[in-house]
């Protein structure tokens, strides 16, 4: 029967299946060797002396990882991305349920929050199957998973959000909901030509630096200079091969990335952080990153809901 022994000071121990064996003193006082006296212990030593070692070696592995801090200061105190106001009061409504975690919400509630003539409506996955653009403006769809808000919504709620933008509606996904929009993926919405250069998504947590283009005024303002936002394994977007809808432009720029856990290097730099598109009379505008709780940047989501709402709609003379 196979076991395994351990010493403490003068004694010997065995553990074999089913029970500890104790020998007694293996050498006498004077340094001779003993015939060892076998001594069963309780099964209970055996239990309680495994579980320790178990425990102890399960709560190194589930030491939970550093909380990733934003710094306070992060932008230099500086409010980069100037306030707009709305085209229109406006409809809101916000993506809650599997794939979407109440952090994200919160975050975006949070810097809609100085705009009255926003009307804000959280809402959970079957609410989307029978979205109209008669009782909403704009749907947003936060960090989380892209994958988990898809199954969130299921075909009837995925075919009903299409049918919204195409018809006039406005789309913004933060990181998830980015990912969501890309149309290289089974389970996306398709309403972006756009991909993702690697299946690696999972780069890491990370403030970058990010810097606009020469196409971001019209909807960010003017924006000057370097600035940074928190990272997420957000999507790294690149051109896709649809020839049925639109290319989308480039707003913002990653000027420095992460690249952990076997993540490509390289590829994140210059590619778009922030990007806008059409897609048939709607509007679509994605965020790689998270400006929504970057100190500095929380008007950029404000801006980019403004933005895929359209213009201020005339009233119809009767």
């Amino acid at each position: 029967m196979a076991g395994f022994s351990f010493g403490i000071l003068h004694s010997s121990f065995v553990i074999f299946p089913g029970f500890l064996a104790y020998f007694g003193d293996m050498t006498s006082r004077c340094g001779s060797v003993c015939r060892p006296r076998m001594k069963p212990l309780s099964i209970a030593l055996v239990c309680l002396f495994a579980c320790s070692l178990a425990f102890a070696q399960e709560t190194k592995k589930s030491e939970p990882a550093p909380k990733f801090v934003i710094p306070p200061d992060a932008n230099g105190g500086k409010t980069i991305i100037a306030r707009a106001e709305p085209p229109r009061p406006l409809k809101v409504l916000i993506y809650s349920g599997p794939g979407a975690p109440q952090s994200g919400v919160d975050h975006v509630m949070n810097v809609l929050k100085p705009f009255p003539q926003v009307s804000v409506t959280v809402a959970k996955p079957e609410t989307f199957a029978t979205l109209t653009n008669a009782t909403c403006d704009v749907v947003v769809f936060p960090g989380g998973s892209g994958s988990g808000q898809s199954k969130g919504l299921g075909e009837a709620g995925l075919k009903s959000v299409r049918e919204f933008v195409g018809n006039g509606g406005g789309y913004v996904g933060i990181c998830a909901g980015a990912y969501l929009a890309c149309s290289n993926f089974s389970w996306g919405l398709g309403i972006l030509n756009a991909g993702t250069v690697s299946s690696k998504w999972r780069r890491g947590q990370a403030m970058l630096e990010l810097e606009c283009t020469g196409e971001a005024m019209p909807v960010l303002g003017e924006v000057n200079g370097l600035f940074k936002v928190r990272y997420n394994n957000g999507p790294i977007l690149k051109p896709w091969t649809r020839t049925d809808i639109p290319a989308y432009t480039t707003l913002s720029v990653f000027k420095t990335e992460t690249a952990k856990y076997g993540s490509p290097e390289g590829v994140q730099i210059n590619a778009p952080a922030h990007a806008i598109a059409p897609f048939g009379k709607g509007r679509v505008f994605v965020s790689s990153p998270h400006p929504e709780n970057t100190p500095g940047l929380e008007f950029m989501i404000p801006r980019g809901i403004f933005w895929a709402a359209g213009e201020k709609k005339e009233a119809v003379v009767p």
